[in-house]
């Protein structure tokens, strides 16, 4: 092994919809957080695994930090934004080119003095006018202690120098995980997470916060995965919406899900998935907690 070699943990924060999911994914190079234009997606403190022959990188997604609604889901979800912190030898702190608002200054607040934070300027290619990129940068370099500035495109994989930054303040140590790994999540999670992207990227607004889900059955049988799972929501309006007109909407849900889980699993998948009313669940700490939110 590089007697150079480095391993360690580095958080991804930010206010949400600000890509985080889609960085850590292309810093893994695969998908293992989900995505979707609406904000607020990630709900679980998720961990992307990179390794090379100088460092393994072990990246840990957070929900992005939510200051308007304290319902218990979302109060576990700060808590692991804050405790991801503290337990991290590095920070990229995310944010949008030339965008950079009160949220924003929220979640740098949490920032720690005592590790390095990497500000991320993503979406540059969003940019109008490619001179408004360094005037921003020297405007961020105020406003706090960064160890680099590295703007990026994580939607179109332009982050090659970010890797590079990351691995200069992460300790001397052998990896922590095989050099295959590109997630500490099981298939059961994933299959999880991956119906819940469909939800955001199929449905309007409400529903798709309003709901969670959870495989009940989960087996294999050589090449095949056999899935059964529940989403649950909080009224029967939003029930009706999931299935939608003759069933279409789930039925468009479920197809897309089973296709991206075939090509993660690398085998095929039998997937049937049910919708239960749960009333109040996104309220209610025991449900919040028996659907898996605020775990490791």
């Amino acid at each position: 092994m590089n007697p150079d070699f480095r391993t360690g943990f580095i958080a991804i924060v930010g206010r949400p919809n600000v890509g985080k999911s889609t960085l850590l994914n292309a810093l893994v190079g695969q998908k293992v957080s989900i995505t979707s234009r609406k904000p607020q997606t990630t709900r679980h403190r998720i961990i992307g695994i990179h390794s090379d022959d100088a460092a393994q990188f072990i990246f840990v997604d957070t929900p992005g930090f939510q200051m308007e609604h304290k319902s218990a889901l979302n109060r576990v979800m700060n808590k692991s934004v804050t405790d991801t912190l503290s337990n991290v030898d590095v920070v990229l702190f995310v944010i949008e080119a030339s965008h950079f608002d009160p949220r924003d200054a929220q979640v740098m607040k949490l920032l720690p003095d005592s590790r390095p934070v990497i500000l991320v300027i993503n979406k540059i290619d969003t940019l109008q006018e490619k001179n408004e990129l360094l005037p921003f940068i020297e405007r961020m370099a105020k406003e706090f202690p960064f160890a680099e500035i590295v703007p990026v495109a994580a939607e179109h994989g332009k982050i090659e120098v970010l890797p590079k930054a990351i691995r200069t303040y992460l300790p001397e140590g052998p990896p922590m995980y095989d050099p295959d790994d590109i997630t500490d999540r099981n298939e059961r999670f994933l299959a999880a997470e991956i119906i819940r992207e469909k939800i955001f990227r199929l449905l309007g607004e409400e529903v798709p916060y309003q709901s969670s889900v959870m495989i009940e059955q989960f087996t294999q049988e050589g090449n095949l995965r056999r899935i059964h799972a529940s989403v649950i929501v909080d009224k029967a309006g939003q029930k009706a919406i999931l299935i939608g007109k003759g069933g279409e909407k789930m039925k468009a849900i479920s197809t897309q899900a089973r296709k991206d889980m075939e090509q993660l699993f690398g085998s095929k998948v039998f997937l049937e998935i049910w919708v239960k009313i749960k009333s109040g669940w996104a309220d209610d700490e025991r449900a919040v907690k028996s659907l898996g939110y605020g775990d490791a």
